[in-house]
């Protein structure tokens, strides 16, 4: 059975991460002088928050069990949780129940609607792909095969993003942007975790991760969380170089937790010069010709 103590955080462990992260004068609080650890004392986020300092120990040490949403939602300002750290917080205060590896397995959906693949695929001129929490990928189209990964000659658990990110050894070579690419993959998986605590997946996926990577421990060790919604994307491609794309993430409707994400270039752009060139040799599924420098590129 999977050891889910890799992924497994408690709201006392997330607690004690975030107010470290959050000073008096953020939180509007007087300076007291030396301090011994950084961050806010647990007896001033109780002040905070409007509770005894020994009811948020018994948080902090998890003998205290089912906050109240009162109460979560006066923590979440108190340690200035944005959207997705909030929510990451009441999944943590709301753990599932125990489930078996198949139940677990089951909750992810990994099994795509044909239709789904069929609909990414056939978006023609823009980079798409669906994913998991995870970060597996399950679908693609030619531009995206053709740009991010080979996804169609990968093993299926290689077609996933946090491992492409952290063990491929050309990772800091094809994303640009390697450093931010890391943290919110980190602080996606991170998310994953509070939602299915119980799932051997993702126990794998993070122990190999771990073992693999002295930069992904860290991360992980620092309980950051992300919600993948949108933001710029800059890829390095053997063949037509530096691209700038921006990214949008929808929510696949009846599907939970996949996600289809859609890259595009700013019209007239060197990006989307680059798009359509690679997009020219994968509708004929050739090898790629030399592409012609252009005077909108640096030399």
């Amino acid at each position: 059975m999977a050891d889910t103590s890799m992924i497994a955080t408690s709201l006392g462990d997330y607690l004690r991460a975030r107010r470290a992260l959050v000073s008096p004068a953020d939180a509007g609080l007087p300076s007291t002088g030396r301090r011994r650890v950084p961050g806010l004392r647990r007896e001033e986020v109780a002040e905070l928050v409007g509770l005894s300092t020994d009811y948020y120990v018994r948080l902090e040490q998890g003998r205290a069990e089912h906050p109240s949403d009162e109460v979560l939602g006066a923590l979440s300002r108190a340690l200035r949780l944005g959207s997705a750290e909030r929510a990451h917080l009441y999944d943590l205060a709301r753990p599932p129940r125990r489930a078996t590896a198949k139940a677990a397995a089951s909750r992810w959906g990994d099994v795509l609607r044909s239709t789904l693949r069929q609909v990414v695929e056939a978006i023609p001129t823009t980079p798409a792909v669906i994913m998991n929490d995870r970060n597996d990928v399950l679908a693609w189209n030619r531009l995206a095969a053709a740009l991010i990964a080979d996804f169609p000659n990968l093993a299926p658990r290689e077609r996933n993003m946090a491992r492409r990110i952290f063990l491929d050894p050309d990772a800091r070579k094809i994303h640009l942007d390697w450093d931010e690419a890391a943290r919110t993959t980190v602080g996606i998986l991170r998310m994953a975790a509070g939602r299915h605590p119980h799932d051997p997946e993702l126990v794998h996926l993070v122990g190999e991760l771990s073992l693999g990577s002295e930069t992904f421990r860290n991360l992980w060790a620092s309980h950051h969380v992300h919600e993948k919604t949108h933001g710029p994307k800059r890829f390095w491609h053997p063949t037509v170089g530096d691209v700038t794309l921006n990214y949008e993430t929808f929510q696949v409707p009846g599907a939970a937790h996949h996600l289809l994400v859609i890259y595009t270039a700013p019209p007239g752009s060197p990006a989307e010069e680059a798009l359509n060139f690679l997009g020219s040799f994968t509708a004929s599924q050739t090898a790629p010709p030399t592409r012609p420098r252009t005077g909108t590129e640096e030399s």
